[in-house]
């Protein structure tokens, strides 16, 4: 009985192949069955075997990437073997005795949502929490900001740093008429990475001085003041990353009166808000006067920074129009 129950499957599993082959390979539907038969068992025959570990893989003239040049210093730091080392990588907080710090602040917020019967888990809106955009761009614009007051500005929650620039730089590059983008030289390594990605064409301006270990403002003017009308403009907020170096308050307007004057865009870049100076408003100074000082205005905030949430990343970006422009979305 199990050899008869063998040789009864097996004229099934043929049928079954047969019918595969010809769904997968092109026949004639006017081919007789016996031709078609023979013709399903040479297709069949034909058929190559799908490539397996033991054979070389269709990847395998991929060459390998890079390292991360920040992660890689965390690499390095946990190999040394010196009790008194330092890791200079991610700007992380950490316990006198070099352990990672969750921030008081996190806990009880984690306790609370732990604990909020409430909560669901559904999908969000394709544009994210609702009260998470609009508590966020009040962080960053101020409460009293007529772009908000006015309903001038469209926020969206995206995911990860690089998420949010990548986003935000794909939006400009399909909608908007200038795709030429201009970064501080130095910036955040992966900046021109995320913007070439999306489709712009990055350049530099100068911005920090070696000699004098400050702001190179001159140079600043000078090169914005030779980039072309309606150019987009990367600003850090706020502790710029690397150097820590930022535009004094005066230093500030004289930027806005010159991007005012060339229709340059503002793409802020806001990681570290509360961080240079210990206080949210203090270090959004820059972003809270940018919308009544430019036409449209950009800007990406992060979170994980400054609440040390580096596993569990909520980042946003924000686009306040004009006076007398609508709010406007765009897909």
């Amino acid at each position: 009985m199990p050899t008869a129950n063998v040789r009864a499957a097996q004229p099934s599993a043929d049928r079954r192949l047969s019918t595969l082959v010809r769904h997968l390979l092109p026949s004639s539907p006017r081919t007789s069955p016996p031709a078609a038969a023979a013709a399903t068992a040479t297709s069949a025959d034909s058929l190559q075997p799908f490539p397996t570990m033991a054979s070389p893989s269709v990847f395998a003239g991929i060459a390998q990437g890079p390292e991360d040049p920040i992660l890689g210093v965390t690499v390095a730091y946990n190999k040394d073997p010196s009790p008194v080392k330092v890791n200079l990588g991610v700007g992380a907080h950490r316990t006198e005795e070099g352990k990672p710090l969750v921030l008081n602040v996190v806990r009880r917020a984690e306790q609370m949502l732990i604990h909020n019967e409430s909560r669901v888990k559904e999908y969000l809106p394709i544009t994210g929490l609702a009260d998470f955009n609009k508590l966020s761009a009040k962080l960053i614009f101020g409460a009293d900001s007529p772009a908000i007051q006015e309903n001038r500005v469209a926020t969206v929650q995206c995911l990860s740093g690089t998420g949010s620039l990548r986003v935000g730089g794909e939006f400009l590059a399909r909608h908007y008429h200038e795709r030429t983008i201009y970064i501080p030289q130095p910036t955040w390594g992966n900046h021109p990475k995320v913007f070439t990605l999306a489709g712009l064409t990055v350049r530099s301006y100068r911005y920090y001085d070696p000699a004098t270990r400050g702001l190179d403002f001159q140079g600043f003017l000078e090169d914005l003041s030779s980039a072309p009308s309606g150019a987009i403009v990367l600003l850090h907020a706020c502790a710029h990353n690397p150097t820590g170096v930022d535009p004094t308050l005066e230093q500030w307007e004289q930027i806005r009166q010159l991007m005012r004057s060339k229709a340059l865009l503002p793409f802020f870049d806001s990681a570290y808000q509360g961080f240079a100076s210990g206080s949210l408003d203090k270090d959004a100074a820059a972003t809270m006067a940018a919308p009544g000082a430019a036409g449209f205005f950009i800007s990406r905030v992060a979170f994980e920074a400054n609440s040390k949430l580096y596993f569990k990343i909520r980042r946003f970006w924000s686009v306040a129009a004009r006076e007398g422009w609508p709010r406007t979305y765009s897909a």
